[in-house]
């Protein structure tokens, strides 16, 4: 077992229909992550629905107040609810026709913290008209636009620092103002608004 593999504790599957959530997690169970019967603490919960607010609506309480690790997977996704799920504290978000290997992965970079946006998604973000910002957002330093672009293909902080010969607390350091500069929650919602800005 890898050590990312061992970030992963346990999954629970939550859907609202019945049946709709089962091949996600049989595909879960393929990729050899546990399944559980309810959320908790070390728990990834993957949210499935036919679209993405039907799966938003089964999330469990928890992470309506954003205590979880949340990944979300849908038949479809709408440009317009992209910023919606980032918004309710989505780390992942990807359709249901992703192969285990691809859920399992973005599993473990949810369980790791980490935010993963698939190329469709950031596109259909692209194709959507930017609502008026909330404030003019300045460039970004090099070096942050560095880390933000390594973010966007779904490396982690380790990966960053050994790209860019620095250490990991730099990055994190790097990260974390990011985040604060663009008044985000997360990693994934900070590429998006940086590249509906135009940043990256």
């Amino acid at each position: 077992m890898t050590h990312l593999e061992e970030a992963v504790h346990s999954v629970f599957v939550a859907a609202r229909a019945a049946g709709v959530g089962d091949v996600v997690a049989g595909r879960l169970a393929e990729a050899g992550l546990p399944l559980v019967g309810r959320p908790g603490a070390g728990v990834v919960v993957v949210a499935v629905g036919r679209t993405v607010g039907e799966a938003l609506a089964a999330r469990p309480f928890t992470c309506r107040c954003g205590r979880c690790r949340l990944v979300v997977v849908a038949d479809s996704v709408e440009a317009g609810e992209v910023l919606r799920a980032v918004r309710a504290g989505a780390l992942a978000l990807l359709e249901s026709t992703a192969d285990p290997a691809r859920l399992a992965a973005a599993v473990r970079a949810a369980a790791r913290g980490e935010g993963r946006l698939p190329h469709a998604v950031l596109l259909a973000l692209l194709d959507r008209p930017a609502p008026p910002p909330p404030a003019v957002l300045s460039p970004l330093t090099a070096r942050q636009t560095a880390v933000l672009e390594l973010v966007a293909e779904g490396h982690g902080n380790a990966a960053i620092a050994r790209a860019l010969s620095c250490s990991a607390h730099t990055v994190k350091n790097v990260i974390y103002d990011l985040m604060a500069r663009l008044q985000v929650r997360n990693r994934s919602h900070a590429v998006a608004r940086a590249v509906r800005a135009g940043l990256i």
